[in-house]
């Protein structure tokens, strides 16, 4: 399982006139199913009328066959939907979406025509989307004094973690995720801070990235269903 890979950091609009027909592309952020569903909703009040909105997204890392899915939205099938999920899925960038609107303009492009219309704007907008790596958090926990709180908060903030949850008792538990390429550094830093009082014994195992599979799969599966339920 791969431990870090590149997301868009903003998105990218490409606009084309192709055999009078105009199409639209719009690349961006797609962490969730949900957000294809949401940026569906603001494209169709930005271009309202549109005869065609086609997307396609890959919504975990490049290599996530779940959290994936396509629309020709009246287009002959396979002339749409499936070429753009290609091109995402070979732009090996994860949480990934795109949707080209289509004002028809009166000439038909045939199947093989629309293919490379619907990719042409992904194309050339995958030569100009800026990226970022996003790093795989795994999770951990430590038991600190009240005094070391704002040190521990500090360390696991510079060394790009996040706390999830903090229980107050007698002293601090805290609830972190930190991705796996700092936990070394993370503990080294963490033992100079407290002069050698704290350190995480961190686990990462297959049991860690099979729970982040089945969330995948149980988020995928939500989806689905509430997609069902709208067609219904």
């Amino acid at each position: 399982m791969i431990e870090s890979y590149l997301i868009p950091q903003a998105h990218v609009l490409i606009e084309e006139e192709i055999k009078h027909s105009r199409f639209i592309s719009l690349l961006f952020h797609c962490p969730h199913p949900n957000d294809m569903k949401l940026a569906l909703t603001d494209i169709k009040q930005q271009y309202p009328g549109a005869n065609h909105y086609c997307y396609a997204f890959v919504a975990g890392s490049p290599e996530n066959t779940i959290d994936m899915g396509a629309s020709d939205d009246g287009e002959p099938s396979g002339s749409a939907g499936k070429p753009m999920l290609a091109c995402l899925q070979g732009a090996k960038i994860g949480e990934l979406g795109v949707i080209v609107v289509r004002y028809f303009g009166g000439t038909k492009l045939g199947v093989g025509g629309l293919v490379r219309a619907y990719t042409s704007g992904i194309k050339q907008g995958l030569t100009q989307i800026q990226t970022q790596v996003k790093h795989l958090r795994y999770p951990a926990r430590l038991v600190c004094h009240y005094a070391q709180l704002t040190d521990v908060e500090y360390l696991v903030a510079q060394y790009d973690g996040v706390v999830m949850d903090k229980e107050f008792t007698d002293k601090v538990e805290i609830h972190f995720e930190l991705a796996k390429s700092h936990h070394q550094a993370f503990n080294q830093a963490l033992a100079t801070q407290t002069q050698g009082q704290l350190q995480v014994k961190f686990t990462v195992c297959a049991m860690t990235n099979l729970c982040q599979n089945v969330t995948q799969l149980l988020n995928s599966t939500q989806h689905n269903l509430n997609r069902t339920l709208n067609a219904i």
